[in-house]
């Protein structure tokens, strides 16, 4: 029994039950494991949540991060980076469940562990926001509020998408990137 194995269970527990409503023996059952023998991995319930945050967290930074690095227009680097933000969100439900669900459940001192990893996440598309400001293709009062609310849509997918719903994921995306690009006046509407 590994931490990898340990920890996808533990996402999977914790989406089902909740942060709260999930117990170290809970997690022990899911892989099999002696309750005692799941605290020689890790100490804790928070420090087994952390760590999901933080893998987590490091994984759509780096697909985020690749996006940015690509030759593109601001605007298509836009579409990609939602693209590949709710394709992860559908692929790793319960980690990415755990992420956006859970976080307000860590003691302070984990919180306070979690906070900067986080923020360097929204940054970047506060940073991508903002270049496209720069470069006059966006036009948005609050970059700040535009990255929050472009976040606040994407992650609430995890809550309602569904596989055999009437669009895949990636039609979302490309939905919600006209949506935030083009806004929902007609041209020409007055």
């Amino acid at each position: 029994m590994t931490r990898d194995d340990i920890l996808q269970s533990a996402a999977q527990v914790f989406r089902q039950k909740g942060f709260h409503g999930a117990s170290m023996a809970d997690i022990a059952e899911a892989v099999q494991l002696q309750k005692a023998s799941l605290y020689h991995h890790f100490g804790s319930k928070q420090e087994i949540l952390l760590e999901l945050l933080d893998r987590a967290l490091e994984m759509v930074t780096e697909r985020m991060a690749e996006v940015m690095a690509r030759e593109l227009s601001t605007e298509e680097k836009l579409r990609q980076a939602m693209r590949v933000y709710l394709k992860t969100l559908s692929e790793q439900g319960d980690l990415v469940s755990v992420l956006l669900l859970e976080f307000r459940s860590l003691e302070p001192a984990f919180y306070s562990r979690h906070i900067p990893n986080r923020d360097r996440f929204e940054r970047m598309w506060r940073d991508l926001i903002q270049q496209g400001v720069d470069e006059g293709a966006f036009r948005c009062e609050s970059v700040s509020m535009a990255a929050r609310a472009l976040l606040g849509a994407m992650n609430w997918t995890v809550t309602w998408y569904r596989r055999d719903g009437p669009m895949t994921m990636e039609q979302i995306a490309d939905s919600f990137a006209d949506l935030f690009l083009n806004g929902l006046l007609a041209i020409g509407h007055s």
